[in-house]
C-alpha cells in the first residue's frame, strides 16, 4: 500500500490524533491546537483543517470498509429523518438514515426536501444496504411519495416515538455543528457528515448496554483499529 503520509513532516500518529479529536469531539479548530500544544506538539489550526480535509474521507472510507460484517443485519428496520441545517442564512436538510441499534447508515445533504430528494436518497442507501424489512419514518409526505415510486410503501411505520432513535442519533452532530459555528456550503456538509458519521459509528460502543469490563475491551479494540488506518 502506498504511504498517504510521505509528503508529510508530522508523524502519522499525530495527523490521526489530531483528525480523531476534531471530528469525535465537539471542539473547535483552535481548541485542537491547544489540546495538541500541551501534549508538545506545535501545530496551526489551520493544519489541523487541512489534515481533517485530507485524511477525514480516507479514514471514513476504511472505516466503512472493515465494517461489512454489519451489512447482514443492517436491513431489518432503519429509521429515516431529516435534520434542518442553515447555510448562509438558507435552511438546508441533512437526511439521515439509522438502523435499529442507533448505527448511521447514510447522511444526504439537499436543499429541498421533496419527493425527488427523498427519493435520491432512499436509493442512495438501498444501494449500499439493500431493502429493508421496515422503515420508521416522521409523517413528511415526501416518504410514503418516494416509497410508492419504489414499491415499498407497505414498509412505512408512521407513530409517536417510534422514530426516536433517529432523533436521538441526531445529538452528536448537534454539538459538532455548533462547535463547528455552521457550515458555509453544501458540499461541506456533505463532506463532514460522512466522514463524522463513519469515525461516530467506529466509536460509538453503547457503553449504556455493556458492562465496564466489555466496554473497555471494545475501546480499546477500537483505538488499536483506528491507530492502523492508513499504515
Amino acid at each position: 500500500m502506498q504511504n498517504v503520509f510521505r509528503y508529510f513532516n508530522s508523524s502519522p500518529e499525530v495527523i490521526r490524533l489530531a483528525v480523531m479529536m476534531y471530528i469525535r469531539y465537539p471542539l473547535s479548530l483552535r481548541q485542537v491546537e491547544d489540546l495538541l500544544f500541551e501534549r508538545g506538539i506545535d501545530i496551526c489550526h489551520e493544519t489541523v483543517r487541512f489534515w481533517w480535509n485530507r485524511f477525514g474521507p480516507m479514514f471514513a472510507a476504511e472505516i466503512r470498509k472493515r465494517r461489512v460484517h454489519h451489512l447482514s443485519y443492517s436491513c431489518w428496520r432503519w429509521h429515516l429523518d431529516e435534520v434542518f441545517v442553515r447555510i448562509n442564512g438558507k435552511i438546508h436538510y441533512l437526511w439521515r438514515a439509522v438502523d435499529h441499534e442507533g448505527e448511521v447508515l447514510e447522511v444526504f445533504a439537499t436543499k429541498r426536501r421533496d419527493r425527488k430528494a427523498a427519493l435520491k436518497f432512499l436509493k442512495r442507501v438501498m444501494k449500499r444496504y439493500g431493502r429493508p424489512w421496515s422503515i420508521v419514518t416522521d409523517r413528511l409526505r415526501s416518504y410514503p411519495a418516494a416509497m410508492k415510486v419504489i414499491g415499498n410503501r407497505r414498509r412505512q411505520e408512521c407513530g409517536r416515538w417510534l422514530n426516536n432513535r433517529a432523533e436521538n442519533s441526531h445529538q452528536p452532530f448537534r454539538r459538532r455543528e455548533g462547535a463547528m459555528a455552521r457550515f458555509r456550503d453544501i458540499k461541506t456538509l456533505q463532506k463532514f457528515a460522512s466522514v463524522h458519521a463513519s469515525i461516530f459509528n467506529h466509536f460509538n460502543q453503547d457503553r449504556h448496554l455493556n458492562s465496564r469490563e466489555t466496554f473497555k475491551k471494545n475501546r480499546s479494540a477500537a483505538l488499536a483499529e483506528w491507530r492502523q488506518l492508513a499504515a
